[in-house]
């Protein structure tokens, strides 16, 4: 009976890879590039995990002593589910991977205090290679909802004191490559939808 039950599973895993807009399968536990295990949970933590449909998963580590008020704004929207079923909606290779709500429609959440020493505050986090950081509207305090993630060093370098950098990829980055790498309108939005299915918590298993 195991066997079929897993048989089956791994039908319905090849068929969300072939047949376009069925869910892709996730896990509640991933096992990362240094061998820890990290399961879903709902308290909040400093690990959350991005499932994206068709592309895969990333792990990030939020860095709450660098930037604690934007760490704390992610954690709320992540443990109410907003960012289930957005998409990453701007994107432009070797820059960045931008989701959340786009500013001019997002006018149900407060904007928070930019984390970033243009704005009188020292936070050491540099703009690098699957570095996670808000975006914002011209003012320094007008951050939301709305997020990006590092593509490569080179192309960010420009950003650093100027935006909020609150974390990085610690697995998973070839996710962050994947949807770089994606068509783009003149807008740089892409032309399917990269949707993320779900950001959640994770925590390490200790058992």
């Amino acid at each position: 009976m195991k066997t079929r039950i897993l048989s089956v599973l791994a039908l319905l895993c090849l068929a969300a890879l072939l047949i376009p807009g069925l869910a892709s399968c996730s896990s509640d536990r991933h096992t990362i590039f240094d061998g820890t295990v990290l399961e879903r949970t709902t308290a909040p933590t400093s690990f959350v995990c991005i499932e994206v449909k068709g592309y895969g998963s990333m792990i990030l580590e939020l860095y709450p002593d660098s930037a604690p008020i934007t760490v704390k704004n992610f954690q709320d929207l992540v443990a109410e589910g907003f960012y289930n079923g957005k998409t990453f909606h701007r994107v432009i290779n070797g820059f960045m991977i931008q989701g959340g709500a786009p500013l001019v429609t997002d006018k149900a959440h407060d904007t928070i205090e930019g984390e970033f020493s243009r704005n009188g505050v020292d936070n050491p986090t540099q703009h690098e290679r699957g570095v996670i950081s808000m975006a914002r509207a011209n003012s320094y305090d007008s951050a939301s909802t709305q997020f990006f993630i590092v593509h490569k060093t080179e192309g960010a370098t420009h950003l650093n004191g100027l935006y909020a950098a609150f974390g990085r990829v610690i697995d998973g980055i070839d996710v962050v490559d994947k949807i770089a790498a994606v068509n783009t309108s003149s807008s740089d939005k892409p032309i399917k939808d990269v949707v993320i299915s779900e950001i959640y918590f994770v925590a390490e298993v200790t058992e």
